[in-house]
């Protein structure tokens, strides 16, 4: 027992040099006092004796797993722990024991430091770079956390214990992963030899409770009449491309639009990880899968939307579109699939109709540049510009309108936008939302399907 408190006090003075040390460098660095991303550094008196305990208690349970057939995983783990901290006499007060052991629950069969990230949701975004550094997105802003691995081999369990039940691997020969959480949240991860600061994780939480257009209009993303716009091409069948850069919120948009699609009509959706969850009953969820540990087996994008159109769809929705599945999706847009749905990388919807044009040469396919604008122009008929701001907010900046092609070069028409207008006192932006006073060409369509539509919402703003 005396080791176990050598440990504690080596650690508690190693601890003080490195905040020393931390403290030096600050005042050396002459940063700035309100800098986003300063903490706290909280010292944790009892790692090296959790560090000792979480051995302990994984040996006893390989020496006793009889003993926790009637217990769940996390009970054996629980009651274990609480036993030896008992038995070992370890110096945990009452009111630090079961921060210990939640932290111990979480190293065995949860994803360690991760967990109490996972459970805040107040973060949108987790961001691991290296054992030693961890930034999370609030609201928009990026903060540095005070969460430490004990290890690179710690962060490495974490990493293998997301993407193992899943089928995926990483190891050196195949550093990068794409997976996913159980709640549905994105999961990349990449590794030694290719991050060079040791493994790195990044994860797009997925939220709690399916986010509304009611959410969207409060959060000020959007507004009533842009909706009510996109409500009605969603169920008349429009071809909609949901437009943005990393991080925008264009899979978030691309949920909410889907929500609109009848209950009654068979919807494919194709993702590389499967995140989208859709209210529908007849919903047929695919999940690109990467090659095995031989090379062999992959599934992409391209061959799922393939087999998605033998599948008797009425909507297809495709996560991102990124790669030479552009292709069969604008075939099977212009082949009797209206009302499909997508997402894409773009900085507006002019870059985005560039970066379909490249996607589709990715494709193989030797098509000239007239015929790869023609599938374009008549298979995409409205483009939604989704965009963070520099306040960290996400909004729908502009809604575009395709309306053919003139001189090999595709025609749009910008419907609605925001425009900025200031800043706040806390720096937040000002702005609206207004229509440009372009009457679509779509109207009369959008009319014949029954859905109800007013000259009203393409007014601008007074």
């Amino acid at each position: 027992m005396s080791s176990l408190f050598d440990m504690l006090n080596e650690q508690k003075l190693k601890d003080t040099i490195t905040k020393s040390e931390e403290e030096l460098k600050k005042d050396k660095g002459n940063k700035n006092e309100d800098q986003k991303d300063q903490v706290v550094k909280i010292e944790d008196p009892y790692a090296a004796i959790r560090v000792k305990l979480q051995k302990d208690v994984i040996a006893y349970m390989n020496e006793n797993s009889e003993l926790g057939k009637n217990l769940s995983k996390e009970e054996f783990v629980r009651k274990t722990a609480n036993n030896l901290i008992i038995s070992q006499e370890l110096p945990i007060p009452m009111n630090d024991r079961k921060k210990v052991i939640d932290g111990i629950v979480s190293n065995i069969i949860g994803l360690g430091p991760l967990d109490p990230l996972l459970a805040d949701d107040s973060i949108s975004e987790i961001m691991v770079n290296g054992k030693n550094q961890v930034y999370v997105e609030r609201k928009g802003l990026l903060c540095l956390t005070d969460v430490k691995f004990d290890s690179d081999e710690q962060l490495m369990t974490v990493i293998d214990r997301i993407v193992t039940p899943l089928g995926r691997h990483v190891d050196e020969s195949s550093p990068m992963v794409d997976a996913r959480l159980s709640d549905g949240s994105r999961v990349n991860a990449i590794i030694p030899p290719l991050a060079l600061k040791g493994p790195t994780v990044t994860i797009r939480k997925f939220p709690k409770d399916s986010i509304t257009v009611d959410d969207l209009i409060k959060w000020k993303s959007a507004s009533p009449k842009m909706m009510m716009f996109l409500e009605a091409c969603v169920k008349a069948k429009e071809n909609i491309i949901v437009s943005g850069g990393t991080g925008s919120g264009k899979t978030t948009l691309l949920g909410v639009l889907s929500a609109y699609i009848p209950a009654n009509e068979r919807i494919i959706t194709i993702e590389d990880a499967a995140e989208l969850r859709l209210q529908q009953t007849h919903v047929v969820s695919l999940e690109a899968r990467p090659a095995n540990i031989e090379g062999k087996g992959r599934i992409a994008i391209k061959d799922l939307v393939v087999n998605a159109l033998r599948m008797r769809p009425d909507r297809i929705i495709v996560g991102e579109c990124r790669g030479g599945e552009a292709l069969d999706m604008l075939q099977a847009m212009n082949t009797g699939h209206d009302g499909s749905l997508t997402t894409g990388h773009a900085n507006s919807p002019r870059d985005m109709m560039g970066r379909l044009e490249t996607m589709v040469m990715m494709s193989g396919m030797e098509l000239p540049s007239k015929a790869i604008r023609e599938q374009i122009a008549s298979a995409i008929n409205i483009v939604v510009q989704q965009s963070r701001l520099p306040d960290g907010s996400r909004k729908i900046t502009s809604i575009s309108e395709i309306t053919g092609l003139e001189h090999d070069e595709i025609v749009m028409q910008e419907l609605f936008k925001f425009k900025q207008t200031g800043l706040d006192e806390n720096g937040k932006i000002i702005g609206t939302f207004t229509a440009t006073g372009v009457r679509p060409i779509c109207i009369d369509k959008l009319r014949r399907s029954g859905v109800v539509i007013t000259d009203d919402w393409f007014r601008p703003e007074d």
